[in-house]
């Protein structure tokens, strides 16, 4: 399934489609911002476009048709000559250009050949499409780049908390006996228990200027830990154990890997 982008290049807003990483944008939006009557129809029957076409598909196609294309580059710029874009893709097997109907209904095309056409909305806009183009590559890539650190000390911070628990093995008793022989509403009210000592109505009467819930208010820490607890709490209930049993045993594993996570410098520069 395509993911949605929008950029915005000189006051219009541009769609871009990314399928399986390769980007297409928008050339019906791109039409919004040229001056005056103009179709995709137009510049597809150009020969120079025609060519390029041709070009780009033979680099990155290897199902192109190259006797079809033949046939349409010989008629390309001939006034009786028209093609559509939908007839373009059918007859040659192209991939560089698309029309879609549906929810993103439109002419898209691949990048590359979506910077050609923007020349022939203006120099001007072209410059613009590619800067904010760009700019999007650039923002994704951030993006991929926080999300694989954010992975990769989790996985640290993961192997600590296991070995923490050999050397260790400390299981400080936080809970009181009546507080473990409540019976909770639901699972995540025991779990709220287990990791922040209170359910989410009685942190709420607690914090009534606060907006959002409980793990609203959770720190990075915490919200790993609560991650890791409704895994195991899972486990337990397979294992058929009564609510205060998992609840004591949860609460034991809360402190356990929170000491280890607020102890650890690589979990520290996360944040």
């Amino acid at each position: 399934m395509a993911k949605k982008n929008t950029i915005e290049v000189r006051g219009t807003q541009i769609t871009i489609l990314d399928e399986s990483g390769e980007k297409y944008i928008s050339l019906t939006d791109m039409l919004k911002a040229k001056d005056g009557d103009f179709f995709i129809s137009d510049w597809l029957r150009n020969r120079n476009t025609v060519e390029f076409l041709g070009i780009w598909e033979s680099v990155y196609n290897p199902a192109f048709n190259y006797g079809e294309f033949a046939i349409i580059k010989s008629q390309a710029g001939l006034n009786s000559y028209k093609i559509s874009v939908k007839e373009w893709v059918e007859k040659t097997n192209a991939i560089g250009l698309k029309a879609t109907a549906g929810r993103y209904g439109g002419t898209y095309a691949h990048a590359d050949i979506a910077f050609e056409f923007g020349m022939w909305v203006s120099a001007e806009f072209k410059v613009y499409l590619i800067k904010e183009f760009k700019r999007l590559k650039d923002d994704e890539s951030d993006r991929l780049k926080l999300e694989w650190n954010f992975q990769r000390t989790l996985a640290k911070v993961n192997y600590h908390i296991h070995t923490d628990a050999i050397k260790e093995n400390l299981i400080p008793v936080e809970l009181t006996k009546l507080q473990i022989s409540y019976v909770y509403a639901n699972e995540a009210d025991m779990l709220n228990v287990a990791l922040f000592g209170k359910t989410a109505a009685e942190w709420r009467t607690e914090n009534p200027s606060l907006q959002g819930n409980i793990r609203d208010a959770a720190t990075i820490e915490q919200l790993v830990v609560l991650s890791n607890m409704e895994s195991i709490n899972a486990v337990l209930i397979h294992q058929g154990l009564a609510q205060s049993d998992r609840l004591l045993q949860l609460n034991q594993i809360a402190i356990t890997q929170m000491k280890s996570l607020l102890n650890h410098s690589s979990f520290k520069k996360l944040k």
